[in-house]
């Protein structure tokens, strides 16, 4: 009986198959099935959440961002041990962190039960990208790749932070808007006693849902829309000043409202369903430093082809 045998070229080809995308896919798809259970929950939690609704957008974003650069991305160049060996430990602590806590009634939330075992799912998948994609084509989708980690929920002392600290600037941000439209303000940390009611800037108001996604659109902009790396950081830095003076001009709008028209305005549709409003309106500035940064970048790209346009001409003469 004759036993086929493979030559050493087919063997060759069937391991670059198997550690190309195909296998990569195979392997992703190993994993979701083995992550089923805490993944679902994070993505039905998300649905109802006012914090993370965002998240089930964030896989869709990063495979388009694959399929926009994939005439880019190189062939696989085969396994990149070394560079396994982070993503894994990482995938490894945070699962057993997350089975640990739960297992022996830790103080752990069921949010950040989630968070951690949604890091745990990116750092495996990234540890698979090293092994079946290799270490060029990870480089080359790196920001595609990295913007999954937005698929890991803000952990609850995080957001707690943030809201915060978010409160506390927005209330100066309010003091400023108040005090340039002439508003009489008795101001004690983040309450405002307005002429006619008491107005605070709580944890719940601090906007930081719509500064978080501002963030994400800033990340997502500059990396579609701009080369250089300082632009790049302008950009996502600018979020910062333009989301607490976002939320500082919706408090003193919605106090202003209140002395103008009465007490009852803090109920009115502005102060419960005024935050996409608010939020459309930060996304002018920032696209509009978004356009004059890129112009910025095209003009100085076409003074420097000039520049080597002359250097060449005078070099023939």
């Amino acid at each position: 009986m004759i036993t086929p045998k493979l030559s050493s070229g087919g063997q060759h080809t069937r391991n670059l198959r198997l550690r190309g995308p195909m296998g990569f896919l195979i392997f992703g798809i190993f994993l979701v099935a083995v992550f089923i259970k805490p993944l679902f929950s994070l993505a039905t939690g998300a649905i109802q959440s006012q914090l993370d609704s965002y998240i089930v957008l964030v896989p869709v974003v990063s495979a388009y961002l694959i399929y926009d650069r994939r005439k880019r991305l190189p062939t696989g160049d085969g396994c990149s041990p070394w560079a396994i060996i982070g993503p894994l430990i990482a995938a490894f602590a945070a699962l057993a962190t997350a089975l640990g806590l739960r297992r022996t009634g830790g103080s752990l939330s069921n949010h950040d039960y989630l968070a951690l075992m949604a890091m745990s799912f990116v750092c495996f998948l990234a540890a698979g990208g090293f092994f079946f994609l290799g270490r060029k084509w990870m480089t080359a989708a790196a920001f595609p790749f990295a913007f999954l980690i937005f698929i890991v929920p803000m952990p609850d002392a995080m957001a707690d932070t943030l809201e915060t600290a978010s409160a506390l600037a927005s209330a100066e941000a309010a003091s400023l808007f108040f005090n340039l439209t002439g508003t009489p303000t008795l101001r004690e940390g983040v309450v405002f006693q307005l002429p006619n009611i008491a107005i605070q800037v709580a944890q719940e108001c601090s906007g930081i849902r719509s500064s978080w996604v501002l963030f994400i659109t800033s990340l997502l902009a500059a990396d579609l829309f701009l080369k250089s790396g300082w632009r790049r950081a302008v950009l996502v830095c600018f979020v910062i000043p333009l989301g607490i003076a976002r939320n500082g001009l919706r408090v003193a709008v919605i106090g202003n409202l209140c002395v103008q028209f009465g007490p009852q305005m803090i109920h009115s549709i502005i102060h419960r369903r005024g935050g996409p409003l608010f939020f459309t309106l930060s996304l002018i500035p920032l696209f509009l430093l978004l356009w004059w940064l890129r112009r910025s970048e095209a003009t100085g790209s076409q003074r420097s082809e000039d520049g080597v346009r002359r250097t060449e001409e005078r070099g023939q003469r």
